[in-house]
């Protein structure tokens, strides 16, 4: 498979101190020897998974149209090459998140100069031939490649030719290329042949086994998660996706005054079969607002509900609003996130 930009993505403080202690790690010996078989990797961007990013895809493990991830899960598709680690929303992006080296290498290609949102604003074809967007490829020992993509224009700091370290800043996350949301895709090659850091080596068609190529002290934090909650607040109007991603959901906070108040989720994961609700109580435990889902149709990549209410004539009763919102599969629980509002 060529190692091009093109190649990259055809589909689409805590955080210091982590990676100052997964590059000790490496230092003190993680790292792999001259004539190791795989390679140690570091997490190649500046955040805390399942909390200030969540992974959205991992690399896709069927050969036919067909798509499954490392687990036989849902969480990937067709010909997807790498892991995207996904942030929760553009706010998040705009901050600057840093894309960092996974591992100490030389870097053999980058691009720097790819717009940001073309995509999101033109289609397919403003992106033809440079669906990774902003990005850069390193070598390191024992011909393994990493591969970074959709970083911010302009943000990339690193130039063909570089010797880097393990944990050393590439650039930023970014909109480049072809993606809808803010996030990084991360691609492992051995040999030139795409692999799975979750597991280098598994057989085909098996659920289990193979190697994880990550840091051992990372492996926790990268824990699958077959469903997770990206975003959850209290807003003051009907809520879209596109609220969400900006940032605006988030940011209009209730109030005493207030003509409505609501609560909202947006999930990553779902499968078909999974039935949704979501409920707000006020602070008399009295149910004032409700929203049930019928079961999923169809696996989701994100999804979104709300529930909310008018103001009453006399306003709202001052104290704790809660809010729970719950995913339920064959009569179980298997998400759920709470919520509290005082006023």
């Amino acid at each position: 498979m060529s190692t091009g930009f093109s190649a990259m993505s055809r589909r689409m403080g805590s955080a210091g101190f982590l990676y100052r202690m997964f590059a000790a790690l490496a230092l003190a010996g993680a790292g792999f020897p001259a004539h190791a078989q795989s390679i140690q990797l570091a997490l190649p961007i500046a955040c805390e998974p399942g909390r200030t990013c969540y992974i959205q895809n991992y690399t896709d493990l069927d050969p036919s149209r067909s798509a499954r991830d490392y687990k036989c899960g849902t969480l990937t598709y067709d010909d997807h090459n790498g892991t995207d680690f996904r942030l929760p929303s553009l706010p998040v992006q705009r901050a600057g998140v840093d894309v960092r080296a996974a591992a100490g290498g030389r870097i053999l290609r980058t691009r720097n100069d790819a717009p940001d949102g073309a995509f999101t604003k033109s289609g397919r074809e403003a992106v033809r031939e440079a669906e990774c967007g902003n990005g850069v490829v390193i070598e390191h020992p024992e011909q393994w490649e990493t591969q970074y993509c959709h970083l911010a224009a302009g943000s990339v700091s690193v130039k063909p030719g570089d010797k880097v370290d393990l944990g050393q800043p590439l650039g930023r996350v970014g909109l480049s290329g072809l993606t809808e949301y803010p996030h990084l895709h991360f691609t492992v090659r051995h040999n030139g042949a795409v692999v799975d850091p979750f597991a280098y080596g598994v057989r085909p068609e098996s659920c289990e086994g193979g190697q994880s190529l990550w840091l051992a002290a990372l492996r926790p934090k990268l824990e699958y998660q077959e469903r997770a909650i990206l975003n959850a607040g209290f807003t003051t109007g009907p809520v879209t996706m596109e609220l969400i991603e900006d940032g605006s959901a988030e940011s209009q906070k209730p109030s005493a005054g207030s003509m409505a108040i609501v609560a909202f989720v947006r999930a990553i994961g779902l499968k078909a079969g999974d039935a949704q609700w979501l409920l707000i109580k006020d602070p008399l435990d009295n149910v004032i607002a409700e929203n049930r889902s019928a079961p999923l149709q169809a696996n989701k990549a994100q999804f979104m509900l709300f529930a909310g209410k008018k103001r009453p004539p006399g306003g709202w009763e001052r104290g704790s609003y809660k809010a729970t919102y719950v995913v339920e599969r064959d009569g179980q629980v298997v998400l759920r996130k709470d919520l509290e509002l005082m006023l």
